[in-house]
């Protein structure tokens, strides 16, 4: 007869950190679950984000530190994850279909924002989510390209509302499923501001526990507009390591802090080039920027991506990097930092929703 009670097995798992919140799974409130009975011991495991790639890891861990407790036999583990909608910093409220909206921006253009974004809806999706992308970049849109969607336009239903396309798994819209390749959005910021709303309310989203937004690069209309009347839960800025790509980026940091939307963290793109013939390592546009920003602006560098060939060429040919080979080292990149993006989203939620109300009396 095993010796083990539940209260041993949820002291023995306080010896396991949760890799994505530095945290243990007893503190972290994600020990759903514990059953003993004749040497046998179930756990189940509930996380607050998508965690595919990380299952087994977490089971063998888990296992490792159950096993070590007098009289357990075997060790079975059960992980899911269950994804709340965050609240929004400006008490919009949420849009129909969606749980929680990520903007993904940069302070200038040029620094794979677009291609980030596009992988990390996907890399969500791989990780056990259902993800959707919306093009906010209203004069240049490229997702139509990115993701391969061709000449398809979007259906419409009850001559309301647009039907998202699907491609790769995620659901998406864009301006560019609107007009043609060579159509000019000859058009003030005003109506581009009204175009953002439209995409956004007027597309019957599926049940997405992430919408994506690409962002186009600076601080205008488009994002002021997102800032004001969308419900943003988080943004994540992508920079390069090069010092005039850090200063835009830090402009980007500042307008969304103006505004009261958390920071989930920094992407940096290109921070390493690897030689397809040799191997050697060089830093081409510098080192540590993305890592220095995070630190300066008390946020987390969510990941390093390489200069890589197959990134542009993946992007271009409308199958990104997860899409088009889901087991390479570049997609296991993505998919680490959509874990860490969206583990950064539902701690913000937890702790907002752990704020103390204050209440004030004429006591």
């Amino acid at each position: 007869m095993s010796n083990t009670t539940p209260e041993a097995v949820k002291q023995a798992l306080m010896a396991v950190i949760d890799p994505c919140t530095g945290t243990d799974l007893v503190t972290l409130g994600a020990v759903d679950e514990v059953r003993v009975e004749a040497g046998k011991v179930e756990v189940v495991l509930i996380l607050g984000y998508p965690a595919a790639g990380l299952q087994q890891v977490l089971s063998e861990q888990i296992g490792q530190a159950v096993r070590e407790l007098p009289g357990v036999d075997t060790v079975s583990v059960d992980i899911g994850w269950l994804i709340a909608g965050a609240q929004a910093h400006n008490g919009i409220g949420a849009i129909d279909g969606v749980k929680n909206i990520i903007a993904v921006a940069s302070g200038k253009g040029g620094v794979g924002k677009s291609t980030t974004a596009v992988n990390l809806a996907l890399a969500l999706d791989r990780e056990g989510a259902r993800a959707g992308i919306l093009d906010a970049d209203i004069y240049g849109p490229s997702q139509p390209q990115m993701l391969g969607v061709g000449e398809q336009r979007p259906q419409v239903k009850d001559n309301r509302y647009m039907l998202p396309i699907e491609a790769h798994g995620v659901q998406s819209i864009s301006m560019g499923y609107l007009i043609t390749e060579d159509t000019p959005m000859v058009w003030r910021g005003p109506m581009v501001s009204g175009a953002l709303q439209q995409l956004l309310t007027q597309t019957q989203w599926q049940d997405l526990d992430y919408l994506i937004i690409d962002m186009p690069p600076g601080t205008g209309d488009i994002q002021l507009t997102l800032s004001q009347k969308v419900p943003v839960s988080g943004a994540v800025i992508v920079t390069t390591p090069q010092d005039i790509a850090l200063l835009d980026a830090k402009k980007g940091i500042e307008m969304f802090r103006k505004v009261n939307i958390p920071i989930l963290g920094v992407v940096e793109n290109m921070a390493i080039h690897i030689c397809s013939n040799c191997g050697h390592e060089e830093p081409i546009f510098g080192a540590g920027g993305g890592e220095r920003i995070a630190a300066q602006y008390h946020t987390q560098l969510l990941g390093a991506l390489p200069l890589d060939l197959s990134i542009r060429t993946d992007a271009d040919g409308g199958r990104p990097s997860v899409a088009a080979d889901p087991d390479s080292p570049v997609s296991a990149q993505y998919r680490a930092i959509a874990r860490q993006m969206a583990a950064a989203l539902w701690l913000h939620g937890r702790d907002a929703q752990a704020a103390p109300e204050i209440v004030i009396s004429d006591d």
